[in-house]
C-alpha cells in the first residue's frame, strides 16, 4: 500500500545510523526519501540501500550537501517527518573546528527552513550525540539527564579526540532546539542524544562508533582515549533506530531525549571481551591507563523510558552483531 504511513526524509542515508533507520522505516510502512552527497568522478555503492526489502517501491535517493543547505529542499517537499542524521564527522580534527561547526549549523538551519516552508512536515527529529552532554566541569558522580549540556569552551581547552565533532554537535543541537522554540506552533523539533552506537551494520564502510567500541579488539590505539571517555554509555543500533521512529510518532515528544541503554567501565569491558572473544588479544586495563584522562558520567534515559520506549538489546547483542559484521566485511581477522 503505497505511502500508507506517509513520506519521511532521512538525511545522511548512507551512514551507519541513517541506513539502519531507513531499513526499519521501510519495514514499518513508510515511504522514505534519503539524501547523500554526490561525489563527482566516483560512483558510490548504494546497493545496500536499493536492495533493502521494499526499497524498489518506497525508497527515493536524492543528492544533497550540508555545504549547500538549499539542496535538501526537493527531498523534504511533501514529507510529514524528517530525520536529520547527516553530520560532518572529522574525528581526527583535520579541519578547523569553526569550519566543521559552521557547516553543521548552516546545514541544519537549511533543513529546518525547508521543513518549515514545506508546510507538510509536522516533526523533525535531530540526531545529536552524547558529546553534547558529557563535556563540562560539573560533578561526575551522578548520571546526566537532558538538562546537562557540554561546554564548547571547555571542550576546546580539553582537546579530546574528536573535539571539533563534540563542539559542532553541541552548538548545532542548541541551534536546532532554539529554532524549534521559535517556530513551535508550525513545526515540532525534538533531538535524540545517542551514546556510543554499536551493533551490526549494513553500510559497507566501518562506522566510526563501531571502530571506537571495538578498539580493544581491532587494536585501534587512536581510539583508546575516546573509548576511555565514552565506554561508560552505549546503545544498540537497532534500539537507536526504533527510538528515532518512536520520537517521530509519540504525540507528546518535546525537547531532548537521551538514548543510552547500558554502561561499563574499561575494566568491565576487558573482562567481557576476554570472556566472550578469547581468540583476540585484548589490551589489559593497566595498559589502557595512560589513555585515561577526563572522567565522564553515565547517561540517564529516564525521560525516554517514561515516555513508553523500551530497549531490547544488551552488551552481548551489541558486540556480537558488530564483531560478526566486521568479520563478514573483512575488517576483522583472528589475531590470537
Amino acid at each position: 500500500m503505497e505511502g500508507e504511513k506517509g513520506i519521511v526524509c532521512v538525511t545522511g542515508g548512507t551512514g551507519y545510523i541513517g541506513s539502519w533507520l531507513i531499513m526499519r522505516l521501510l519495514e514499518r510502512g513508510y515511504t522514505v526519501r534519503t539524501t547523500m552527497r554526490s561525489n563527482p568522478g566516483h560512483t558510490k555503492d548504494i546497493g545496500f540501500l536499493t536492495s533493502l526489502p521494499g526499497a524498489s517501491e518506497k525508497l527515493q535517493i536524492f543528492n544533497a550537501d550540508l555545504n549547500i543547505p538549499e539542496s535538501f529542499d526537493a527531498a523534504i517537499e511533501g514529507c510529514i517527518g524528517v530525520f536529520h542524521v547527516a553530520t560532518p564527522v572529522d574525528l581526527e580534527d583535520k579541519e578547523p573546528e569553526e569550519i566543521v561547526t559552521k557547516r553543521s549549523i548552516d546545514g541544519a538551519l537549511g533543513i529546518l527552513n525547508a521543513c518549515l516552508n514545506s508546510q507538510t512536515v509536522k516533526r523533525v527529529v535531530y540526531t545529536s550525540s552524547a558529546a553534547a552532554v558529557l563535556f563540562n566541569d560539573q560533578d561526575v558522580d551522578y548520571e546526566a539527564d537532558e538538562s546537562v549540556w557540554s561546554d564548547a569552551d571547555f571542550i576546546k581547552v580539553l582537546k579530546t579526540y574528536g573535539s571539533s565533532y563534540s563542539v559542532s554537535k553541541t552548538l548545532t543541537e542548541r541551534t536546532v532546539l532554539e529554532f524549534g522554540e521559535k517556530h513551535g506552533l508550525e513545526l515540532d523539533v525534538v533531538t535524540i542524544i545517542p551514546s556510543l552506537v554499536i551493533g551490526p551494520f549494513i553500510c559497507p564502510k566501518l562506522p566510526n562508533s563501531v571502530s571506537v567500541a571495538l578498539a580493544m579488539i581491532l587494536g585501534n590505539e587512536d581510539a583508546y582515549g575516546f573509548l576511555a571517555l565514552s565506554a561508560s554509555s552505549m546503545v544498540h543500533i537497532d534500539d537507536l533506530a526504533r527510538a528515532h521512529i518512536f520520537l517521530l510518532e509519540y504525540p507528546n515528544a518535546k525537547g531532548r531525549y537521551i538514548c543510552s541503554s547500558d554502561g561499563m567501565t574499561i575494566q568491565q569491558m576487558y573482562e567481557f571481551l576476554t570472556a566472550s572473544y578469547p581468540e583476540f588479544q585484548i589490551p589489559t586495563p593497566d595498559s589502557m591507563k595512560k589513555y585515561e584522562g577526563f572522567k565522564t558520567r553515565g547517561l540517564s534515559s529516564k525521560k525516554l523510558l517514561d515516555s513508553g520506549f523500551r530497549y531490547k538489546y544488551g552488551f552481548k547483542e551489541m558486540f556480537d552483531g558488530a564483531v560478526q559484521c566486521c568479520r563478514e566485511k573483512g575488517y576483522l581477522q583472528f589475531n590470537g
